[in-house]
């Protein structure tokens, strides 16, 4: 004790370095310790930094900015579906009011009518006697089923769509038009309005078939495909049946051909030709002279042709 009281400044002295070394000690052990788990995310980020450089496309070098390369291409894509959007307008429901009344449906499907003939007759286009475009279950009435005035409006603006372009066209007759059942009043219709091709559901879109059957030439035919093509609204002729309109077949209503030994409804024989424009020309019999008044000879004539195409319009899902 009495050298602790000689030398008391001296034991003060070391017990104050003692505490001292060990906040020292403990200070280095923490800071240490944060520098080894620095260390292993900085390993960790050369270790991803390494794998994207070996990808292919890399991120870039001082050179070639990829990633600006890549920013600037999607505003490029961005673009490029803008522009694109003008080919999936939808088609306008007639009529066009939501939560249709059958009273609304009835005189608006009657007038729709009306209007298409009209307008078959200033193109042109001959229709069979008082047709009613694939409504002929619903033309006489004034009450429908429930829940089918929605989809029934939807059908009617969207064949009148097809309607149109077809007339414009400027094809020799309009056979018929066919579409997907959608009522409980469908069911007694006639077959010759009605498709049994189903629709079709993507994370994309809404794939509805219709079936058009008409008589033209080549050159309206090309014009009609050229017309679904060039449409605000996508419709894609997903395949096309081509034979000649003559005889019994070109007369014949799809009624009466359709139960003819073989036939399909239309009254067309069974070629089905799959794929987007697809198209098979009808048999051509070998050249021939005629011989005429003076003049030119006929060495080829074209034939009237019946054309059975399947269009599906496409209708994009509402964005989520």
């Amino acid at each position: 004790m009495g050298w602790i009281k000689r030398n008391i400044f001296f034991v003060i002295s070391g017990i104050v370095a003692l505490a001292l070394l060990g906040g020292a000690g403990f200070f280095i052990y923490m800071q240490w310790d944060r520098n080894a788990t620095a260390s292993n995310k900085l390993s960790e980020i050369y270790a991803s930094l390494t794998e994207l450089s070996q990808q292919n496309p890399a991120p870039g070098n001082e050179k070639i900015n990829n990633t600006a390369i890549a920013k600037e291409q999607e505003q490029q894509v961005r673009a490029w579906l803008i522009s694109a959007g003008k080919y999936f307008q939808p088609i306008p429901a007639i009529p066009r009011a939501s939560g249709v009344t059958s009273e609304a449906f009835a005189s608006a499907l009657r007038r729709t009518i009306d209007q298409m003939q009209r307008s078959a007759e200033a193109a042109g286009v001959a229709l069979p006697p008082k047709y009613g475009f694939s409504f002929e279950a619903q033309r006489s009435l004034v009450k429908f089923a429930p829940g089918s005035l929605d989809r029934l409006a939807v059908q009617l603006g969207e064949i009148k769509a097809i309607a149109d372009i077809s007339f414009s066209t400027r094809v020799n007759a309009l056979d018929s038009i066919q579409r997907v059942r959608v009522s409980d009043d469908d069911i007694a219709g006639s077959q010759a309005d009605y498709t049994d091709i189903p629709c079709t559901t993507n994370e994309l879109a809404v794939l509805t078939p219709y079936v058009i059957t008409f008589r033209t030439f080549t050159p309206e035919l090309a014009k009609v495909l050229a017309s679904f093509s060039a449409a605000s609204n996508t419709l894609i002729v997903k395949s096309i049946n081509v034979q000649p309109a003559t005889g019994a077949l070109a007369g014949a209503s799809p009624v009466m051909s359709e139960n003819m030994p073989g036939m399909m409804p239309g009254g067309v024989p069974p070629m089905r030709i799959p794929g987007e424009f697809g198209f098979q020309p009808p048999p051509q019999t070998p050249p021939q002279s005629v011989a005429g008044k003076g003049g030119l000879q006929t060495m080829l004539k074209e034939q009237l042709l019946r054309v059975v195409m399947e269009v599906k319009l496409v209708k994009l899902l509402p964005k989520s």
